[in-house]
């Protein structure tokens, strides 16, 4: 059986070009809803060498989940099971004698050349096109899930909603599944109330599924999109000694290497600090929290501030602060709250309002990712921690090992923080 891992490398040994200073498999990454042809040119002889995959059913960890597409050279990768971005949660794990069966695939590799005098880019778009071919050729996988938490199984089928929210789900095999989904632009999962179950022949019409998202309150101030990653922050320039001109002012910047250290250079001395109402996250919110390097090369763990006003403190009930991680490797967060008028009392000397524990072996700072593992954190904030006028939220992460220190943080998704429930302005919307 598959332990972690299976790669197929084939490679065509040719002429080859990197105009890069830094150059690694992790920079070829891409999201398994995306991954469906890749490969590569040589221009002498003029030849493509591609990897097709007519469904992504077969891998692990959903839609959004990364995975490598090619190796530094000319080399192509198929993963069929991989804990990349997402840690030993995704390792395949099997009790004693526990019969197990999956199919792998199926992978088309797929070779094209042109004449010398035609644009070398027309084997890109040949191989695009075989896409829609190959794909009708081949069956529909089913497999049904099992595990801890339904982001996590190694066993699921998995897709998209088309933009009206409509879907529908094929060849499945007869027994009883559950149903969860996300809205991308919400907090939160969907979960089916009752199993499903499946029998040779049915047709099952589900009707119109409602998503309530988690809400307490009205929200009183949020940060970044609750998208499930931490593309929307602020992502620095790489060093110079380290740029990749392929992703120079390109949608995937965040794919250039050692983007990490630049927290230490923007912020030597003292961490982040966000003010609610005046900061701009796209800006001022750095896409990952991260240690820093001190100048004896040892690391220290960080504490942002986000900084807010309240006219007035509702006593009524209590306020909610909503911590959506994108991503989160060897790291602990805890989050104090703290008036300002006794801001002199240091906050790593009380008792934190709320902790995460250890959590998370995602690696997606390594790996130039933007997102593994979702998580979501619901911390309750009693009034009394609160006070008429300005305010102070602490987010610290504790987590300064020797292991790879500089490669310990999390990543955030989203914060939101909300009013108590008793607020005449809450809302409760559903989604369909």
């Amino acid at each position: 059986f598959v332990r972690d891992i299976i790669e197929i490398n084939l490679s065509y040994i040719g002429p080859i070009s990197l105009h890069a200073k830094v150059d690694d498999k992790y920079q070829y990454s891409c999201e398994n809803k995306d991954l469906r042809v890749h490969g590569w040119i040589c221009k002498d002889p003029t030849v493509g060498f591609w990897q097709i995959t007519p469904s992504n059913e077969f891998r692990s960890g959903g839609l959004s989940k990364q995975n490598l597409t090619s190796h530094v050279g000319p080399y192509n990768l198929a993963m069929f099971l991989s804990a990349h971005y997402a840690g030993e949660d995704l390792v395949l794990k099997l009790q004693p004698n526990e019969p197990w069966k999956k199919v792998f695939g199926p992978i088309f590799m797929y070779l094209n050349s042109v004449s010398d005098e035609n644009d070398p880019l027309h084997l890109w778009e040949d191989a695009k096109n075989q896409v829609f071919k190959r794909s009708s050729h081949f069956c529909k996988l089913c497999l049904c899930g099992t595990g801890t938490t339904w982001r996590r199984w190694i066993l699921a089928k998995r897709m998209q909603a088309d933009a009206d929210g409509y879907f529908s789900i094929n060849n499945i095999r007869c027994g009883s599944y559950n149903l969860y989904a996300w809205v991308p632009g919400f907090i939160g999962d969907y979960q089916h109330d009752v199993f499903i179950t499946i029998t040779a022949g049915c047709d099952i019409d589900l009707g119109g599924l409602v998503f309530k998202p988690p809400r307490d309150g009205p929200t009183l101030w949020e940060i970044g999109i609750p998208d499930r990653s931490s593309a929307e922050f602020y992502i620095p320039d790489p060093d110079p000694k380290y740029i990749n001109k392929l992703y120079v002012n390109h949608p995937d910047r965040f794919r250039q290497y050692g983007l990490w250290e630049r927290y230490a250079d923007l912020y030597p001395d003292k961490d982040l600090v966000y003010t609610v109402g005046v900061s701009d996250y796209r800006k001022d919110w750095f896409f990952a929290q991260v240690t820093r390097k001190l100048s004896d090369d040892t690391y220290q763990g960080t504490t942002w501030q986000i900084k807010f006003k309240l006219d007035l403190v509702d006593p009524s009930g209590s306020y909610t602060l909503r911590l959506a991680l994108a991503t989160a490797h060897i790291s602990e967060l805890q989050a104090w709250t703290f008036k300002i008028i006794v801001l002199v009392n240091d906050p790593k000397t009380s008792s934190p309002l709320f902790s995460t524990g250890v959590i998370g072996h995602d690696n997606t700072i390594a790996r130039h990712g933007i997102h593994g593992l979702y998580r979501l954190y619901n911390v309750e904030v009693p009034c009394t921690q609160l006070v008429n006028g300005n305010n102070t939220i602490f987010l610290t992460q504790t987590m300064a090992s020797s292991d790879a220190p500089a490669l310990q943080g999390i990543m955030y998704d989203y914060i939101r923080f909300e009013g108590p429930s008793s607020s005449n302005s809450k809302k409760q919307t559903g989604f369909v």
